[in-house]
């Protein structure tokens, strides 16, 4: 591959302090069309193209897709916007894994986090772990593997030239940078790139919502968590009466006067007396409206906080209760769906639809949190899953060549996108959408011109190196 050139470092920051010196367009400055309107003066930006994948987006579905792009033999790059690997799993304090009991990277984090006695519960699904040490094996995992990994960055913008996507642009404290490569993976989780690039897309039932609820977690440090047995879910294939324990901890936060935002409050066990709370719905907020998705957080973690000093006051198990951490980032439901070329749909869930060219097979059912705070809490619409395909054409942008997908920003319509959005999904389409990436870089061809057996078969090798 061409290296391309880059400007110096001089002439890089002396632009970012002088912009004039190199402008390509107009002065910076307010519109005189448009007084609204800011002109941002063009300048010069330090451009690479030293990666055959990138992966924006380091949640669930990039970490998978930047391994499985490694192992395959591509240099990875691997942009997050956080401070670390894991997005809801660790920045969001999740801290459950839902359709979990799957091959490949799947069995692979559970078998590790075994290991070093990070999660609970026997089996492979639904298992509660500990956020702190999921940040550790994915940063080792990457590293292992080869990937670069940049944090505290953000992807800003994107350029093609014609249907394929070239460039993208970051920006973090280092400024604003460029990135070339010849495939790149959209796991933001909410679309970003996709809508950068300039893709359709949909979001909650309408181009406009609503959408699902968010939520925001909270770790717990509690006197003896044995004593709160009768209030907390299960982790793991022994769990039981989750129903149960969440009416009895809905009953305790009436007890102590407060009416919780998320009708069935939800605890987790982590390890000895640390747990983990999920107890809060903000409703309507579009993910890319940081004006709203910020007035969400403080009104989450505002309730949180009120929620721990009203249990406090209960005394009993709940005597000396205090929150250890809430997340960096609020947990998002709903966002941005890409449109592929193919669209999960409603009756691909009914029929338990079959494809040739299937990268997981989802069997998580219909889950939609109320889209209004006087909704039931939950709802299928009637509608009942039977395990379904996801096909690897739902990982491909139909409207930008050069870019795929993977997590819950992947092609599908509302129903649809409720019951493949959990992590254990995520996963292995990010295992999916990595190899294939891998083998249209290095051979030099499009992603959708690789075959699935070609790109089942690297997968398949991927996991023996795990």
């Amino acid at each position: 591959m061409t290296q391309l050139p880059s400007v110096s470092r001089r002439s890089f920051l002396g632009a970012a302090v002088a912009g004039s010196s190199i402008l390509a367009g107009p002065v910076a400055g307010t519109s005189a069309a448009n007084p609204e309107m800011f002109l941002e003066a063009a300048r010069e930006i330090p451009l690479r193209n030293d990666a055959d994948v990138i992966v924006c987006g380091a949640g669930p579905a990039g970490v998978s897709a930047a391994i499985a792009a490694a192992r395959t033999g591509a240099r990875v790059r691997l942009f997050e916007v956080h401070g670390c690997l894991g997005g809801i799993w660790t920045s969001g304090l999740l801290g459950y894994l839902l359709d979990f009991n799957k091959p490949g990277f799947n069995a692979e984090l559970v078998r590790k986090l075994r290991e070093r006695d990070a999660v609970r519960g026997e089996g492979n699904n639904g298992l509660c772990y500990e956020p702190e040490e999921m940040k550790l094996l994915l940063e080792q995992l990457c590293q292992q593997a080869g990937v670069k990994i940049q944090l505290h960055t953000r992807v800003a913008a994107a350029y093609r030239e014609g249907r394929q996507l070239k460039t993208i642009i970051t920006e973090s404290k280092s400024g604003r940078q460029a990135w070339q490569a010849p495939v790149f993976i959209d796991t933001t989780g909410d679309g970003d790139l996709g809508a950068l690039a300039g893709c359709e897309f949909e979001i909650g039932e309408s181009q406009s919502c609503p959408c699902q609820p968010m939520s925001m977690d909270m770790l717990l440090v509690v006197k003896d968590a044995a004593q709160l047995e009768p209030y907390t879910h299960g982790s793991g294939s022994g769990q039981k009466r989750a129903v149960e324990a969440k009416t009895k901890m809905l009953e305790q936060l009436r007890q102590a006067g407060h009416e919780p935002s998320y009708g069935m409050p939800t605890l987790f066990p982590v390890r000895d007396n640390l747990m983990l709370a999920m107890m809060n719905h903000e409703y309507g907020v579009l993910p890319f409206d940081a004006a709203a998705v910020t007035e969400a957080t403080l009104r989450a973690r505002a309730e949180l906080h009120q929620i721990v000093r009203r249990l406090r006051s209960l005394g009993g198990p709940w005597e000396g209760i205090q929150i250890a951490a809430t997340p960096e980032q609020i947990g998002i439901r709903d966002g941005r769906r890409i449109r592929g070329r193919y669209v999960v749909n409603q009756q691909d869930l009914i029929q338990g639809a079959r494809h040739d060219d299937a990268v997981v097979r989802a069997t998580f059912s219909v889950d939609i949190h109320a889209v209004t705070p006087d909704a039931s809490v939950y709802s299928n619409r009637g509608v009942k899953t039977r395990p379904y395909d996801i096909p690897l054409r739902a990982l491909m942008a139909r409207d930008v060549d050069g870019l795929m997908l993977a997590g819950r920003c992947i092609s599908g319509d509302f129903i649809a996108h409720a019951s493949y959005r959990v992590t254990g999904n995520a996963v292995a389409m990010g295992e999916a959408a990595g190899a294939v990436a891998a083998l249209a870089a290095k051979s030099g061809r499009q992603p959708h011109d690789v075959p699935w057996s070609e790109g089942q078969a690297a997968v398949e090798k991927s996991r023996t190196l795990g």
